[in-house]
């Protein structure tokens, strides 16, 4: 579950607390905020990053490939999102003294990591409704 709500009265920051983990959300000055935290588009694409290096380490660990670190960098081109087209380029560094054929294996395995599957092939049902008021 996840909890979301203005951090002071009449302001777009948002806090949002997942378990344990708050953090912040804004958007930018042209729309309004003051670009306090990243906005929404910044965690759907951190989610993907994110997930593309833990899916590598846990992949690595699981067939004893010796990947020290990964480094994931996202760059979005949203300049048709709507018309329905939102472009996410990753770029992956594997870390470690890897030979060729692991590196391929290690891309092969994030290329498939769960959020990207989300992304792309699941159809994501949202339903939106009012909570009972405190």
């Amino acid at each position: 579950m996840i909890d979301c709500e203005s951090e002071r009265p009449n302001e777009l920051p948002q806090v949002l607390k997942v378990r344990t983990h708050s953090f912040h959300a804004d958007v930018l000055p042209t729309i309004g905020g003051a670009d306090s935290a990243p906005g929404p588009h910044d965690y759907f694409d951190a989610a993907l990053a994110a997930c593309k290096a833990l899916t590598a380490i846990v992949y690595a660990r699981s067939h004893n490939i010796p990947l020290e670190r990964v480094e994931t960098h996202v760059e979005r081109d949203d300049s048709k999102e709507r018309q329905g087209t939102y472009k996410l380029q990753v770029r992956l560094v594997f870390h470690g003294p890897l030979d060729v054929v692991q590196r391929k294996r290690l891309y092969d395995a994030v290329a498939r990591c769960p959020v990207h599957k989300l992304m792309t092939t699941a159809t994501v049902e949202i339903e939106t409704a009012p909570m009972e008021e405190p």
